[in-house]
């Protein structure tokens, strides 16, 4: 690959917003290959092969970046609004002009293929994940399938689920349900044993399948913060629908 020549105002304008030269040069590269290698953003942004995985990593702590559980691990870029809204305060021209420069890049990019390798990406932060998942719930067209324990999402999750069309078929495993909801949305509680020390704990967590074709998989806690596991690939979708459907036919038993 050829190195990467971003322009030297978006470098400077990240390095405005908290990012080195080098997370500022990954972080575009990324946006021109996302799903990119350590070694291919080595190739594309110039960094020294040694500082590019500590780079990627201070990127991932920063929520800039999601990192695959392939091998080897391949790496995702946040969109630029969202990485701009999650870094420190700046100056507004920076701001903008950082904005506008990192979207223009981030939709020219061209998702490369890759064969027949399943990725499953990893996203952290409560406000990523909550973002991703009620993403993906709105663009669900046939069915919805959610196993989940989960409190402070739980009523907006509602409200995003009554938004969907009345065509979309919506079935819910939790552990407790009070709200009012259409005859086409059905709810199945299932107490959990020894929920008082899982409550004591703020643990929370769940399995959302939409259209048997994408999956998004969370756990965590309040005092630890959340992990998201999301992938489209067959073996992931096939193993958490059976995970699903085993405990939804356990329930009718």
């Amino acid at each position: 690959m050829e190195p990467a020549t971003p322009g030297a105002s978006i470098v400077e304008s990240l390095k405005t917003l908290g990012l080195t030269k080098y997370e500022a040069l990954v972080y575009v590269a990324l946006l021109q290959a996302p799903g990119a290698t350590a070694t291919e953003l080595h190739e594309l942004s110039g960094v020294p092969r040694a500082s590019v995985y500590p780079v990627l990593e201070r990127l991932s702590q920063k929520s800039l970046v999601s990192i695959s559980q392939s091998t080897p691990k391949r790496f995702n870029p946040v969109k630029p609004d969202d990485a701009v809204n999650s870094l420190l305060r700046l100056i507004e021209s920076d701001a903008t002009r950082a904005r506008t420069e990192l979207s223009r890049v981030f939709l020219k990019a061209a998702r490369p293929a890759r064969g027949d390798q399943e990725l499953i990406w990893s996203i952290h932060g409560d406000e990523q994940i909550r973002s991703r998942l009620l993403e993906l719930l709105r663009g669900a067209q046939e069915r919805v399938q959610i196993l989940f324990y989960w409190d402070h999402l739980k009523q907006e999750l509602v409200t995003t689920l009554l938004s969907l069309h009345e065509g979309i078929q919506v079935d819910i495993i939790t552990d407790r349900f009070t709200t009012p909801v259409p005859d086409r949305i059905h709810v199945t509680v299932m107490t959990p044993p020894d929920s008082g020390a899982a409550t004591e704990k703020s643990l929370a967590g769940g399995v959302f399948i939409i259209d048997g074709k994408q999956a998004l998989v969370v756990m965590g806690s309040k005092e630890e913060g959340f992990t998201a596991l999301y992938s489209e690939a067959s073996g992931f979708i096939r193993f958490f629908t059976m995970y699903w459907n085993f405990f939804s036919s356990w329930l009718r038993i």
